[in-house]
């Protein structure tokens, strides 16, 4: 008993008064790295300790399973013995699926139900839709997604057709009903579901929620802005009787609603729950005063129903610096430099600094700078260069010109672009080559292939094998990046890009990604050469480099989960949660943040929040970069600086590169200082 009030007693006015706020609903809402975990973690060990509360009656929600896993350890820590035995601690969906699975009955559903992740259910989705006509995937992902809307709306099939505005929707409300009746059929469920069938099972059966109710006493929910329409009235539902729980959370960092997340659960909870008891949580125990004013200063331009301001003792800090460089390649240089530069001086670790962007194609430059510079780092939120379709497709092929008896490799590019060599024709492959010992490529020219596979079929494998022996033998005979460049040209790989692209732009950018592949191939060859490497003939060359990159990208995949030190690369919606030391936000410019389409549909608030999320993962120092011109579509475009930095603290900012802002003395003292910590460094 005394070690929580001890904890209670260490938390400041705010966080303990809701902490021990339980008589009726309360809305916490917490400003970024104003400790909100602590006071929900806090919260159920008081309601267990000292109210005397069951620990099986109490469910703490949130969104993804590292919360829920740092959360319930933390209870554990603060729960001693068997006190915490029964406590739910979990992910929204998790909840869901133990409600379905305790009221199989109930739902029609059968024991031992499937759930359907999203690659099964596009899976599902394209054999329903391709009875309708000839579909890529970018349809049949604009219709999951509009069927994912329609549920977390809670609009049953039945329903969505009533929904319908256009024909494209009345199609895909008529999927819809298809899709959903496979499901049953199934026995299955997609991860929409497990919030939907809760809630609309409470619906329509009463006795049912009263059960639930009597299960769960108290409830506390994370990260409440991110709730859509389903899970708020889940949450809505089972608290309606009792009106005891705590949400927390921050309707400035609300930036998911391109997913459904609604920031206007946060009104309609004071209007659904009249005696709602709102405490806000405004010291930040994260960052700089400079940083949080700037913080506070952008956000204000928002519009807000509860008014905050961060505050934190920590000192003023170190000025915000705008960097104008002359274009993307200049920025992503700089970036890395900086980072090389400032550990070195600051004794600093890779993990100390983060790179934060908007969309994930402005990762792709900075990769390859950083690996240039030879700074190690973790690509996350993204899509990493060597996990892109096209880029495996292209390692594929570059691997098994290297080694012939990759048959992943063969697997993976054998009908990309497509050769009509079908699945059958390949399982008959794969059973021959394993009678004769042999790899799948080298049994294509194979004449006893005759035997088990129709003239046909032996023709189109033989066509595939000659291509790329021949492949082989030009990089045998002169120079290797030219005919890995002709392999491309002659197989028309560009147009299989731009028959199965969404938009012609997404190909051009797609081809663009392996041509800058097959260019960092001849720079890697080069530098070999350069070096002084030992190398006989161009061949050797080319598969030592070509080695490399697979290497790469193996280590590319093992690394997902990889903790070491290393310099964090993170869209700014994944930075969410996080924060560092040195933070840089790249692509302050109209256009990308905000983004283009945010200001065509005027929903810049979003993106202010946004800006802000990026501001407010710094701890100590925050600098923001832009560039003058970008490539677009082929050729230079001159870009604008965000609206966003005219609406931070002029006083606060430290300009470079643009003379009408910056300083001449401050100038001449960073000229000065460099030169000092150069010599230094070297002395």
């Amino acid at each position: 008993m005394s070690d929580i009030r001890n904890r209670i007693s260490g938390l400041n006015p705010r966080q303990r008064e809701a902490v021990k706020y339980i008589d009726g609903p309360c809305l916490v809402l917490a400003g970024a790295g104003s400790g909100k975990t602590s006071v929900i973690t806090t919260k159920i060990a008081y309601l267990v300790l000292e109210c005397g509360m069951s620990a099986r009656r109490i469910a703490a929600v949130t969104f993804t399973n590292k919360a829920a896993r740092e959360m319930k350890e933390r209870v554990q820590a603060l729960l001693p013995g068997r006190s915490g035995h029964g406590l739910t601690v979990s992910t929204f969906h998790t909840l869901g699926l133990t409600i379905i699975r305790a009221e199989l009955k109930t739902l029609g559903l059968r024991p031992g139900f499937s759930l359907f992740d999203p690659e099964d259910a596009k899976a599902l989705l394209r054999d329903l839709m391709q009875k309708d006509a000839q579909i890529d995937g970018d349809q049949i992902n604009k219709v999951q997604s509009r069927i994912s809307t329609w549920k977390n709306d809670l609009i049953l099939p039945g329903h969505a057709l009533s929904h319908a505005e256009t024909e494209d929707d009345a199609y895909c409300a008529r999927i819809y009903e298809h899709y959903v009746r496979h499901l049953k059929a199934y026995n299955a469920v997609d991860f929409d579901d497990l919030i939907m069938l809760p809630a609309t099972m409470f619906e329509r059966h009463p006795e049912v929620l009263q059960r639930w109710r009597g299960r769960i006493h108290y409830m506390l929910v994370d990260e409440y802005q991110d709730t859509n329409s389903s899970q708020y009235q889940l949450v809505r539902m089972l608290m309606a009787e009792r009106e005891t729980f705590t949400v927390v959370g921050d309707d400035d960092q609300s930036i998911y609603a391109w997913r459904g997340a609604r920031p206007e659960n946060l009104v309609q909870l004071g209007e659904d729950f009249p005696r709602l008891n709102v405490i806000k949580l405004e010291q930040n125990y994260r960052s700089t005063s400079i940083i949080l004013k700037a913080a506070n200063t952008l956000i204000a331009n928002n519009p807000h129903v509860y008014e905050k301001t961060l505050w934190s003792d920590k000192g003023r800090g170190e000025p915000i610096r705008i960097i104008v460089n002359r274009n993307e390649e200049a920025e992503t240089e700089r970036v890395a430099t900086e980072i090389l530069t400032r550990r070195i001086k600051e004794s600093a670790q890779w993990r100390d600094f983060a790179v934060l962007y908007r969309g994930n194609f402005q990762a792709r430059l900075l990769e390859l700078k950083l690996q240039h510079h030879q700074i190690p780092y973790k690509l996350s939120g993204g899509t990493s260069f060597f996990s892109r379709n096209e880029i495996k497709d292209a390692m594929a092929y570059l691997r098994l010109l290297i080694n012939p008896a990759d048959d992943n490799a063969f697997l993976r590019i054998v009908n990309v672009p497509r050769r009509e060599i079908g699945p059958n024709t390949l399982e008959k492959l794969a059973n021959y080559a394993q009678e004769r010992k042999v790899s799948l490529f080298a049994a294509c020219s194979e004449m006893g292939l005759s035997h088990v596979l129709s003239e046909r079929a032996v023709d189109r494998l033989g066509r595939f094998n000659h291509f790329l022996e021949g492949i082989r033998k030009r990089m045998d005979q002169g120079d290797a990046i030219a005919a890995i460049r002709a392999m491309f040209a002659e197989m028309d790989y560009e147009a299989w890009l731009y028959q199965n692209a969404s938009a012609p732009i997404v190909a051009e950018k797609r081809m663009g990604n392996v041509y800058i592949l097959i260019d960092q191939l001849e720079k890697s060859m080069h530098r070999d050469t350069e070096e002084g490497d030992d190398v006989a003939e161009e061949t050797d060359d080319v598969e030592a480099a070509i080695s490399r990159l697979v290497l790469r990208d193996i280590l590319d995949q093992q690394a997902q989960e990889d903790d070491t030190d290393k310099v964090q690369l993170l869209t700014l919606h994944a930075s969410k949660g996080l924060e560092f030391p040195h933070v840089y936000v790249m692509g302050m410019e109209e256009e990308l943040l905000p983004h283009r389409n945010a200001i065509e549909m005027d929903t810049i608030e979003e993106e202010r929040r946004l800006a802000y999320v990026g501001i407010t993962r710094a701890r100590q120092t925050l600098t923001l970069s832009l560039a003058q011109q970008r490539k677009q579509f082929g050729e230079m475009m001159n870009c604008v600086p965000s609206r966003f930095l005219e609406e931070l603290p002029p006083d606060d900012l430290e300009w470079y590169g643009r003379a009408d802002k910056e300083d001449p003395e401050k100038k001449r003292e960073r000229g000065q200082s460099a030169i000092a910590g150069l010599r230094s460094l070297l002395g």
